[in-house]
């Protein structure tokens, strides 16, 4: 966020990964110059952490012919080196060890996303040693790369077995101290590998009594360890300093997902935030369905099958890059935009072509012919732009169009401005009953979504009288009330612990009906929504950040305890060493984030002149899948009596004792 001074975690990332694949050296060309061609194995793991940063085409060029997953049914190709990329564990070795067996391949160099323990080092030597293949493995690497990078300042920890670190893993109320252990283990590895790609030991800060205080202080440990053993830091030399932290050490914060269950659940008005709550959308590809319409047979008319159609969201994109934060109408108008100044470039390069049939030999027509053929020459010069450009606009046609439907049929647009100004304590303008009874206005889950915003930043919890009106109107609209149940008790808790969180005072402003706004030949038909303009307003991570990045004094992160593993003795204090404001920062959330607050996080750096900021979660996920971690996760059992979310900001030695249950 803002231009990084140096590599963003995605260059660093993409680095490792090139310098892997030729073998774990900077760059591997045979004497013809070509690249030496070798096959890639991964598992789902490594697969996710690739796919959103090389094409196949870049694989292609690094001389990856074939790229396998390790579990599927491969064929020998002796003569061929193979790059493995997986994670350690048991059955992953099992497979490596069998393909030794087998003797698949030329020579075997062996990389692990995450470091492997010294017993799963023993058995692969043993196989090898049993199938007379040392000699063939090359290389054995920790790689340290168990994160993935989606942005130049996003990361995320897993997409597979997500649900291990999932907002609902942490928070059931009958996890036991072992789960919990290896719940804050999985997301403390995959944050030091984040911090030896990034080549930098933070400062730590955290909330006292929460998940994230765990993963802080098992952090701190962990990176105190590693600098400890000073012939094995993966933290000295080449990589320290050579990074995007090159000056100054960055602070880590971390967050508790439960400071902030409002946001996770608001309807969105910006494009990535809008295409993640509305389509299917991960690891920045979007499938759509496209219907082909009604096919004619003589049985009548049987719907034709759905169309699926995916496309990557991508870096090299330069609409999405240069659009993704922006209101939904503003997308809408540059996407019409682009395709008229396309079309005036094909309209041009249609009249060169017919003047170049000119007959006839006048001077005006031959003169008029050569200043017309250096126009040509740099039309055509120019047609593979034209073509991609062509294709970037059909692609954002195809899924704005997609999300505009779903903002008309179930009224996103009020949803929107009415939780803005539940939000922010704004007058309401209608009740909120009719909005829930209203069977036009969005979805069961719409409503859903929409009530629950509301409990949770009303600062006096609705009487049971209204409480009961509101559950009849609900139930009536088919909500699924469980969510609602589980809120309930997690906003008893959060209020022994805390205030809830505000959300600044300031709202959107609505900006006419936006068939106003658009042209009248516009391919998308836009009457009837609404064009809301966004303010800036600080969202409760972001105010956070805020507060510990220039050092302010807040009772909200005031207690906030502060880890420095570079300290000889680690000393538990809240009281920061470092007076000065950072320049860097990482904000990492425990449980779960979203692209609202990510955005939230771009807009807010964009006015700090030299400061960067990273946006990291355990796990990413749409309003959609947040609700259902309610619904599956902390079932509640209303007759026998109340169930304990764990983490609610209790102090950790209540925890400690009523974990075990």
């Amino acid at each position: 966020m803002a231009a990084p001074a140096a590599a963003s975690i995605r260059e660093r990332q993409t680095v490792a990964l090139k310098r892997m694949l030729n073998f774990n050296e900077t760059h591997v060309k045979n004497s013809t110059g070509e690249p030496v061609w070798k096959v890639l194995i991964y598992d789902r793991f490594g697969q996710d952490i690739i796919s959103p940063l090389l094409s196949v085409k870049e694989l292609r060029d690094m001389g990856i012919t074939l790229h396998l997953l390790l579990h599927s049914d491969r064929d020998p190709i002796p003569d061929v080196p193979a790059v493995y990329f997986v994670m350690p564990t048991e059955e992953n070795i099992d497979r490596m060890c069998q393909d030794l067996r087998n003797q698949l391949y030329e020579s075997y160099y062996l990389n692990f996303i995450s470091a492997i323990s010294r017993s799963k080092l023993e058995d692969i030597a043993n196989a090898a040693l049993a199938a007379s293949a040392v000699t063939q493995v090359a290389k054995v690497f920790d790689q340290y790369l168990n994160f993935i990078t989606l942005e130049d300042d996003m990361f995320v920890l897993c997409n597979q077995n997500k649900e291990l670190v999932s907002y609902r893993a942490i928070n059931r109320p009958d996890i036991t101290d072992t789960e919990m252990e290896t719940v804050m283990d999985t997301i403390v590895d995959s944050l030091f590998c984040f911090f030896v790609t990034l080549g930098a030991v933070p400062i730590i800060r955290c909330s006292r009594g929460t998940a994230a205080e765990m993963v802080a202080v098992k952090l701190d440990k962990k990176l105190r360890e590693n600098l400890r053993d000073a012939r094995n830091s993966l933290f000295t030399g080449d990589t320290l300093g050579a990074g995007q932290f090159s000056f100054q050490r960055p602070l880590l914060v971390l967050v508790d997902r439960n400071i902030d269950l409002a946001t996770p659940l608001h309807h969105t008005w910006t494009y990535q935030a809008l295409v993640h709550d509305v389509l299917d959308f991960h690891l920045n590809r979007v499938n759509l369905e496209e219907s082909s319409g009604v096919e004619n047979s003589p049985a009548g008319a049987r719907p034709k099958r759905k169309n699926k159609k995916s496309y990557d969201l991508t870096p090299v994109d330069k609409f999405w890059q240069k659009h993704k934060g922006s209101p939904f109408p503003e997308v809408a108008e540059s996407v019409q935009q682009e395709l008229e100044s396309y079309r005036a470039q094909e309209d041009e390069v249609k009249r060169l072509k017919s003047i170049m049939g000119l007959e006839g030999e006048d001077e005006g027509a031959i003169s008029m012919l050569s200043d017309n053929t250096a126009k040509l020459t740099s039309a055509v010069s120019s047609l593979p732009e034209l073509l991609e450009k062509k294709r970037l606009i059909d692609l954002h046609t195809n899924v704005a169009t997609a999300v505009l439907e779903h903002i008309k049929a179930r009224k996103l647009d009020v949803y929107f401005e009415y939780e803005e100004k539940i939000m922010s304590k704004t007058t309401l303008d209608k009740s909120l009953l009719d909005i829930i009874s209203d069977p036009d206005a969005g979805t069961p889950e719409d409503k859903m979504r929409l009530f629950l915003i509301y409990y949770i930043s009303a600062q006096q919890a609705p009487s049971e009288a209204d409480l009961e009106q509101y559950k009849k109107a609900l139930t009536d609209a088919g909500c699924d009330l469980n969510p609602l149940q589980y809120i309930k008790q997690w906003k008893a808790f959060a209020k022994m612990a805390s205030a809830p969180a505000s959300y600044g005072n300031t709202t959107t402003k609505p900006m006419g009906l936006l068939s106003r706004v658009m042209n009248t030949g516009s391919q998308f038909v836009m009457e009837g929504v609404k064009n809301l303009v966004l303010k800036q307003q600080n969202l409760p991570v972001t105010r956070i950040l805020d507060n510990l990045m220039e050092m302010k004094s807040n009772p909200e992160t005031d207690d906030y305890r502060y880890f420095d593993p570079k300290m000889l003795r680690g000393s538990d204090s809240s009281v920061p060493r470092n007076k000065n404001p950072f320049q860097e920062a990482i904000v990492f959330v425990v449980g779960g984030g979203n692209y609202i607050e990510y955005q939230n996080l771009v807009d807010y750096i964009k006015g700090k002149q030299g400061k960067h900021i990273l946006y990291g979660c355990s796990e990413l996920f749409n309003a959609t899948q947040f609700i259902k971690q309610f619904k599956t996760g902390i079932q509640v059992s209303i007759d026998s009596g109340i169930e304990v979310p764990l983490f609610c900001g209790f102090p950790m030695v209540l925890l400690s004792s009523a974990s075990n249950h």
